[in-house]
This record gives C-alpha cells, structure tokens and sequence, in this order.
C-alpha cells in the first residue's frame, strides 16, 4: 500500500477518535465488522501489535455491548434493534480475519454460525432477512433476503467446510435456485456480490453474478463529478458508504481503477447535509475503499 494511503488512514481514524464518532460511538455491527477487519489488515501490513490490540478491543466491546444469548443484536442505538443476517455474516467474515492469527477466533465464528443458522435458514425456501432480537421469530414487516444465503455460502466455506457442510449444503441449494434469474439493482448490493464472488470465481453462480454485476453498474456510473447513483433512474442520488462498497467490490477483481479514484476523490470533499456526513459507517468504509486489505 502507498505510504500516501497509510497517512490517510491513519489521519481519518484519528479524526474519528478526536471527533468520539468511532469507535467510541453507539456500536452499529456493520461498522464494527469493517472496523476490525481494516485494524487486523493494518496490524498485518505493518507490524504494529497495537492495531491487532485494537481490534481484540473492538471485538470484546462489540459482544459487551450487541452479544445476545444466540446472534448479535444490529446496534446499540434504541432503533436498532433486531438481527440483520448480512451484518452477522460480515461480523462472521472478521472474526475469519483475527481467526488466521489466534484461533479462538475461528471457533467462536463456528459457535455463531451454529447459534443462528437454524433460525434465519427456512430449507429450501430462503433466508429471513431480519429477525427478533431473541431469534424468536421473523422481525414483523420483514420477509427473505435476497443476497444473504450467498453471504452465508461464503463466509461458511471460508470458515470451515467440513464442520460447515450441512449449513453450507444448505445454503448452496438456495443459490442454486436463485442465481440464474437474480438481478440487483442497487448500488451496495452490486459492491457486495462482486466481493463475495471474487472469493469463488469460477463456480457458476459467480461467473453469472459478476457478469450481471458489472453490467448493472455501469448503468449507475455518473461520469461527472464521478459516482454511482443509488439505482438506475436515481441519478441525483448518491451515499458515500455504498460508493465505497462498490469500490470495494470493483477491487476485489481489480477492475475499473479509475472510477476507484475518482469515486474517492468525489466522496473526500462531498458533504450530504446529513447524518452520513459524521456516521462512523461512512468514514470506516472510507479506510476499506483506500486499503482493502484483507478483504481482497
């Protein structure tokens, strides 16, 4: 990585910190998974224990705060209450990441997965895309997502195929079913698949879901000043956030470097007027888009 772009992390979080937004702030697991990924990342690239500390610290403070009997909870604030599956498949994908150096680590994602996988996974039907807190049941006005059985194929397979193998089966039965005629439309969800198919590039499911990805993004692209709208028609809307999911997808299979660029450039001095402008979600995934690290 540049030295350029270390400097720009390293200022970005501690403007976070001087500014008590992250990650000091309301615990949002999203964030947090992103978070303990780009510390583990930093610690690997160069050296420094404290980031691996940091990101102990971070994962300690998360289960403090969001850790339920079974699952975690969406975040702290009072409006964030329920179980997303995505966000536990991502808080899945960082434990991965400090599992590789401490294994306490990849058991504890195995306990998790073993926690809520019967609960969100209806066989053959779906996956229910927000749950009660307690896991009781589906969050009321929520039905199946449309991406998270491949969240959960995913991060399954990367953790452990062979405890994993009947919740893998599982979920590789619903993609089956769906992939072929799959088509997303919006900006992070396109970000997201291209990730998750970079990690299995040559299984069908991903050759079609790249292909289709890529395509749909280019009807999203808004040459000047050089974002991805939300969806196709949306032209004038715009998140930073979901841009640098995006940018994170396209370099997970190093593809259009220039957008890359550009999209971070636009976003660096753009300001929405809104909560997103100091949203921890914002800033962190800002780190992700200029140091992938280890989630490519």
């Amino acid at each position: 990585m540049p030295l350029e772009e270390i400097s720009y992390i390293t200022r970005k979080l501690q403007w976070m910190e001087d500014n008590e937004i992250w990650p000091s702030g309301l615990r949002y697991l999203w964030t947090d998974a992103f978070g303990v990924v780009l510390y583990v990342s930093l610690y690997e690239h160069t050296g420094d224990i404290s980031w691996l500390n940091k990101a102990e610290n971070l994962v300690t403070e998360v289960y403090r705060v969001l850790g339920r009997q079974a699952g975690l909870r969406i975040g702290e604030a009072e409006d964030r209450d329920g179980q997303y599956y995505h966000y536990l498949a991502m808080w899945l994908y960082a434990l991965i990441c400090l599992g590789r150096l401490k294994s306490s680590y990849q058991s504890e994602a195995i306990k998790l997965v073993k926690q809520i996988h019967s609960h969100f996974v209806i066989p053959g039907l779906g996956v229910i895309w927000k749950m009660e807190e307690d896991l009781s049941g589906a969050y009321p006005g929520y039905g199946l997502g449309a991406m998270d059985a491949y969240d959960g194929y995913v991060v399954y397979k990367l953790l452990d195929e062979d405890i994993l193998a009947s919740e893998i089966n599982d979920m590789y039965q619903l993609i089956s079913q769906t992939y072929n005629k799959l088509i997303i439309d919006q900006d992070l969800g396109l970000g997201m698949m291209l990730w998750l198919c970079h990690f299995l590039p040559n299984e069908e499911w991903s050759l079609i879901q790249k292909k289709r990805s890529l395509q749909q993004l280019e009807q999203l692209w808004i040459e000047k000043p050089g974002f991805f709208c939300r969806q196709p028609g949306w032209q004038e809307i715009k998140f930073a956030f979901t841009n640098y999911g995006i940018s994170l997808g396209l370099q997970s299979w190093d593809k259009w470097p220039d957008k890359v660029k550009t999209l971070n450039k636009f976003f660096e001095d753009y300001r929405s007027g809104d909560k997103y402008d100091t949203n921890a979600i914002t800033h962190v995934m800002a780190c992700t888009s200029h140091f992938p690290g280890l989630f490519i």
